[in-house]
């Protein structure tokens, strides 16, 4: 049997139920048209051609993605020049794209760097900065130290606070970007440290950006060093960093249902077409009871995801209380999406009889985005942890 045979990116559109109040019939009638494009644009062959790519992507379906179906202007506002939709229509994209591995900037740009400007509640850096994002212009959030997610690794400091010393790693698609926008620790004490956002044009002096190696091939990642650069401050709210990690992590969430299912449809696939004894190893009653597991896993990851993006959809012009209630469920997404696809790609590798650890076979691309998207924006155990500090446990 070929790699494509068996590959979750070429394999047929599913059609599995969606939460009531989710997918509306304007939700669904945006989920088929980007299911359809990536069907033709982003099968197998494509996101390996991708993958060897100079910039990790296919540009052209980028410009596509941006113009046809408008992804990157989403859950921008009207008046920002975006499409004024609500969060859930970025969700929904986010969970198709994962659900092919389609390399794309849509995670580092239009998420992560456009709801960081949202977030802010800056009227002057959202008229400045969102309608290039909105027309597919790249920008790149620089955020984690090297330990992780939890304290920035650049620090403002200077006369006036607004100059760059520090370096921020994993950070999606800087390397492309034309602006890097900078989650920063200002202050001098640690009493009185604060985190502020701060822009940078991305061929700034003092800038120096790195590709480095990745476990997740399909997702590429620089290290951004800033050498006493200046910058130009952003004003931000005191709820920032909770609206903007409750949409990074439901929007994780969500290409990691995408995945899940396409591993389960290419998993259910192949023990049709692979026999032993005679028989289909699908028809074998202890493998349907794993991969009835598999189901279970794959569509309660999906309820928690999608409940994590109404909240986020109700929190965009809501109040902090309402953020805060968004970042907690969005950690409880992305916490149990990870763990769930985790062992879903691990149960599929099995399944493929071993075979699915091969490069042939597109299934160990889903393994290690799996382990990948799991680490991104804070590990399982840091959410949790968090999460049982917000519920005072």
């Amino acid at each position: 049997m070929t790699a494509q045979t068996a590959s979750p990116a070429s394999s047929p559109a599913s059609s599995p139920a969606f939460s009531p109040g989710v997918d509306t019939d304007e939700q669904s009638a945006l989920r088929q048209s980007v299911a359809a494009l990536l069907e033709k644009k982003s099968d197998s062959a494509a996101v390996r051609a991708a993958i060897a790519s100079e910039h990790g992507f296919d540009a052209t379906l980028w410009r596509t993605l941006v113009e046809q179906i408008g992804a990157a202007a989403l859950s921008v506002p009207e008046q920002y020049d975006g499409a004024g939709a609500t969060w859930v229509e970025t969700h929904l994209v986010c969970e198709e794209l994962g659900r092919r591995l389609t390399p794309s900037p849509l995670l580092g740009s239009a998420v992560l760097a456009a709801q960081a400007v949202l977030a802010t509640g800056d009227d002057d850096a959202c008229a400045r900065l969102l309608p290039g994002i909105a027309a597919g212009e790249q920008a790149a959030l620089c955020w984690a130290s090297r330990s992780g997610w939890a304290t920035p690794g650049v620090r403002a400091g200077g006369t006036d606070g607004t100059t760059l010393t520090g370096t921020a790693h994993h950070v999606l698609g800087a390397d492309t970007a034309s602006t890097l926008l900078v989650v920063a620790v200002t202050g001098d004490t640690v009493p009185f440290e604060t985190v502020g956002l701060f822009e940078v044009p991305a061929n700034a002096d003092g800038v120096t950006v790195t590709r480095v190696p990745v476990m997740d091939p399909t997702r590429t990642m620089a290290r951004v060093e800033f050498d006493g650069v200046a910058a130009t401050a952003i004003r931000t709210r005191s709820s920032f960093l909770s609206r903007l990690r409750a949409a990074a992590w439901s929007a994780i969430s969500a290409e990691q249902v995408g995945a899940a299912r396409a591993v389960l449809d290419a998993t259910v696939q192949y023990t049709q077409e692979r026999r032993q004894f005679g028989r289909a190893i699908g028809s074998f009653q202890a493998l349907k009871h794993r991969m009835a597991d598999m189901y279970v896993k794959t569509e309660t990851a999906r309820s928690l995801s999608y409940s994590a993006a109404a909240l986020v959809a109700e929190a965009q012009d809501g109040s902090d209380e309402a953020a805060h209630a968004a970042e907690i469920e969005a950690a409880a997404a992305k916490v149990y999406c990870s763990e769930a696809l985790q062992w879903i790609t691990g149960e599929a590798i099995q399944l493929h009889g071993g075979v699915g650890i091969t490069w042939e076979y597109d299934v160990q691309l889903y393994f290690k985005r799996a382990h990948g998207t799991a680490q991104l924006l804070g590990q399982p155990h840091e959410l949790l942890a968090a999460l049982e500090v917000a519920a005072g446990l």
